[in-house]
């Protein structure tokens, strides 16, 4: 078993689970094993994610995903806890009509919604979706968004006219329940994207890099934050694929790739390589299509990005080593994990049980035990008379 460090008192996390609006599975590339997403399965996933003591969910955006804003809010009366990462895109929507969308979803949740800013890195579903801008263009209308989308949250009459933005007299007449609104969630590996979030938002992300590029770039956003008198906390996205012991964990992460063949990496490869995200690029550069070097640091598995865009990593193996690795990404500044695992539900429950008690957690959705004498976890009642201890027998 691995040893695993005493957390500093000063080092602690929160961690999210994910709501997969773009399908579910048994396995990746492929339609075997795959599940119907309905709002009903969304509905499984986020409530036990409120019981499990999950931080929030994040909703996922664009074309190929069900709407976040319309989930999210048909899933918020059906939690108690439960916050939800949202996705607001500069480009598409107007900073005024998605402040008051902003502030009626943080209302009707009663204070339960995050911001996730998205920019956008696909040229072709730019266009598709009306965009005709260059990435730094995408990021200068980004810029200008903010600048006016924060300051209708916090209450202002705004007048503001940018290169690519005007807004006369834009008001917010009714506030969010959390005072100067959402916090705002983003991740940028750009240098446009970089200065945007260095300047205004709250929470920088990164995909899940090896530690020693997190930690780079945390540092470097960190320094570019400081420049601005601001600063930043961070979080990273990641897969996480485990099991009781690591010979479990690695075949788990085997059979998930399964029936992923060449021609569907290559026609997965193909449209990632057209992409003028950064991050993609770096996620991309991480396997270069391959599936023989897939362990590119030590418990961290690209096979995910074999198909899938965006974040493309997994953290493979036993719990101690799972969360040690986790551990080792706080040192690096990294206070919030973003995780999913295939299938959604299932995996919500096995990371919550197996290693959320080894992580210390800086805030969690599990309510407080009080004196119920029925309030688990304990297991089901031995011989019918007492409940069961922590104790494991010896195998024979």
């Amino acid at each position: 078993m691995t040893e695993i460090k005493e957390a500093k008192l000063d080092k602690a996390a929160n961690v999210l689970w994910f709501l997969p609006t773009h399908g579910d599975g048994r396995y990746l590339g492929t339609a075997h094993g795959a599940r119907d997403v309905s709002l009903r399965y969304l509905a499984q996933i986020a409530q036990a994610a409120d019981e499990l003591g999950y931080f929030g969910v994040l909703l996922p955006t664009g074309r190929s995903c069900e709407d976040s804003w319309v989930v999210a809010s048909a899933l918020a009366p059906l939690t108690r806890r439960l916050r939800f990462l949202v996705a607001v895109r500069p480009g598409l929507q107007s900073p005024t009509l998605a402040a008051r969308m902003t502030a009626t979803l943080d209302r009707i949740s009663d204070g339960r919604l995050l911001i996730n800013v998205v920019t956008g890195g696909d040229p072709i579903e730019n266009k598709g979706d009306g965009v005709f801008l260059d990435h730094d263009e995408r990021y200068a209308v980004t810029d200008e968004f903010l600048r006016i989308y924060t300051r209708l949250l916090a209450g202002e009459t705004v007048t503001f006219k940018g290169a690519h933005l005007h807004v006369e007299d834009g008001q917010l007449l009714f506030p969010p329940v959390q005072q100067g609104g959402p916090p705002l969630y983003f991740g940028g590996s750009s240098t446009a994207g970089q200065t945007v979030a260095a300047q205004i938002v709250q929470k920088y992300l990164t995909w899940g890099e090896p530690p020693a590029q997190v930690a780079e770039k945390v540092a470097a956003m960190r320094a570019r934050a400081a420049d601005f008198g601001r600063t930043l906390s961070f979080g990273i996205r990641l897969h996480v694929i485990v099991r009781e012991t690591a010979a479990e964990a690695w075949a788990a992460a085997e059979r998930l790739i399964a029936h992923v063949d060449d021609a569907t990496i290559a026609a997965a490869q193909k449209a990632f390589a057209r992409m003028d995200s950064v991050g993609q690029q770096r996620m991309s550069a991480l396997h270069q299509g391959r599936r023989d070097k897939l362990e590119i640091s030590p418990n961290l598995w690209a096979g995910v990005g074999l198909v899938r865009g965006g974040a493309g990593t997994a953290l493979v193996g036993d719990p101690d080593t799972v969360a040690e690795r986790m551990r080792e990404y706080m040192e690096a500044g990294i206070d919030t994990f973003i995780l999913s695992g295939y299938p959604h539900l299932e995996e919500a429950y096995r990371f919550a049980e197996l290693v959320l008690p080894r992580l210390p957690l800086a805030s969690t959705t599990l309510a407080p035990r009080g004196a119920a004498s029925h309030r688990g976890p304990f297991g089901e009642m031995v011989g019918n008379a007492f409940a069961p201890d922590d104790r494991r027998a010896a195998a024979s």
